[in-house]
């Protein structure tokens, strides 16, 4: 890929997100992006949307409102197996939905650093942290390909349906390796193809930013992980969710390409 394609992809995407963040914000649906969101101005809406996607409603009662905005495709804190005093940093961090769940977890000698290359997005999220008084949470505002953090500082990466919406998939899995601490992990919900999609999806610009066109075929996605230096990787897919993958792009049959997985590995002691 050349890299003005990948600059437009990345615009694009950035300016999809925007309209979702500055939608939330109104109270409105958020149009182009819609298919990997879900934004609403009924609660009760993205309430349903988050508890389909593996949170339960004590998690979405426990951030503050409007900072789910029924955006992902998993719950990657279900595989991540926060500790206290952990430092925790997620990867398009968005409303700070996943990084406000955590914050709790890690505890006050923790420390969960929410990145995201939206501005709006990164405003909504410091904006939701001062209403729910949450102090051990930061947000950078940051391209995943280039992370705004020193290496070794993370414990554990999460990161909910954004990576494949990078242009630049092996350049985000060596950055997440660079900021990881040795022995550190990942635990990352995205959507991965279990074949081939059609040249049309690919070329679509809404179904990239919908989190379909971008997605990385199940082989591909270990490659480059352990390209990248990680190990004990674990692709679990979940053929259950392409329900709910469905009704991202209705009647265009992008659930006969892609599922939600859960991706798990770790950079071993001494790397």
């Amino acid at each position: 890929m050349s890299r003005k394609h990948a600059d437009d992809i990345r615009q694009h995407v950035r300016e999809s997100y925007a309209n979702v963040a500055e939608a939330s914000n109104g109270g409105a649906c958020c149009g182009e992006a819609s298919g990997c969101c879900g934004v609403s101005d009924d609660t009760a809406i993205n309430t349903l949307i988050s508890t389909r996607l593996g949170y339960s409603g004590d998690d979405v009662a426990a951030v503050p409102e409007g900072a789910d905005m029924g955006l992902g495709c998993g719950n990657p804190r279900a595989i991540a197996s926060l500790k206290p005093g952990e430092v925790v940093v997620d990867l398009g961090s968005g409303g700070g939905f996943d990084c406000f769940l955590a914050s709790p977890e890690v505890g006050e000698s923790g420390h969960v650093i929410g990145v995201d290359m939206t501005p709006a997005m990164v405003s909504k999220a410091r904006g939701n942290a001062e209403k729910g008084h949450f102090g051990n949470v930061e947000f950078r505002l940051g391209e995943i390909e280039y992370l705004p953090v020193a290496d070794n500082t993370a414990d554990v990466i999460i990161s909910n349906c954004v990576i494949n919406l990078s242009p630049d998939k092996p350049q985000v899995f060596r950055e997440a390796f660079r900021i990881l601490k040795p022995g550190g992990r990942l635990a990352i919900s995205d959507v991965v193809a279990g074949v081939a999609l059609p040249q049309e999806m690919k070329n679509d610009p809404a179904l990239y930013a919908g989190c379909i066109a971008g997605a990385p075929l199940l082989d591909d996605l270990q490659a480059m992980l352990r390209d990248a230096g990680f190990s004990e990787i674990r692709i679990t897919p979940k053929d259950e969710s392409r329900e709910f993958i469905r009704d991202w792009a209705p009647g265009r049959g992008v659930e006969d390409y892609v599922m939600s997985a859960s991706i798990e590995a770790v950079k071993r002691v001494g790397m």
